[in-house]
């Protein structure tokens, strides 16, 4: 089975692959690791959401062409977080990390999977209110339909706020 999985990646601490958008440049090839890269966005520097007293984020979000589900693909990626220096249990809940990967959405065969359990909700809860997901995923997939929403990406996008964010390459 092959799946496609929409990632959000973000860092605002550097790690030992360098500074914050290195660590997100080096991040999206790490992700290569667990399946085919099919498409990825600029980088954004953004805002942080919550906890204000931390640096701006890198953000930016990969298509990944893989044959996890979504379960397993998770665990994978929290490994790679790991592998940037994360630690998870032990971080400020949206404070400042050196990697931060969110699975977005997922289709199989083309559907969008919906799913809610203990570790994983998909799509995920907080992306239609997070223009430091929409924007960067805007670029590379804007006809995506959100399958609780029944929107696309750039119709949420269009939705939200004016932007205070840019792109950075």
């Amino acid at each position: 089975m092959r799946y496609a999985a929409y990632i959000g990646l973000g860092s605002n601490l550097p790690s030992s692959s360098g500074d914050s958008a290195e660590t997100v440049r080096t991040a999206m090839g790490t992700l290569a690791a667990l399946g085919s890269v099919a498409a990825q966005s600029s980088l954004y520097r953004t805002a942080p959401v919550g906890y204000q007293e931390q640096p701006d984020f890198i953000n930016a979000v990969v298509a990944l062409e893989t044959e996890f589900e979504p379960q397993t693909l998770l665990r994978k990626m929290l490994a790679v977080e790991r592998s940037f220096g994360r630690d998870r249990r032990a971080s400020v809940p949206k404070g400042p990390r050196t990697l931060d990967l969110d699975m977005l959405l997922v289709l199989d065969a083309g559907n969008a999977v919906v799913l809610e359990s203990d570790a994983l909700t998909l799509p995920h809860p907080e992306m239609a209110k997070r223009r430091f997901v929409l924007e960067p995923l805007s670029e590379i997939a804007p006809e995506l339909l959100h399958p609780v929403l029944g929107k696309t990406v750039l119709e949420l996008l269009d939705e939200l706020p004016d932007r205070d964010e840019g792109v950075v390459g």
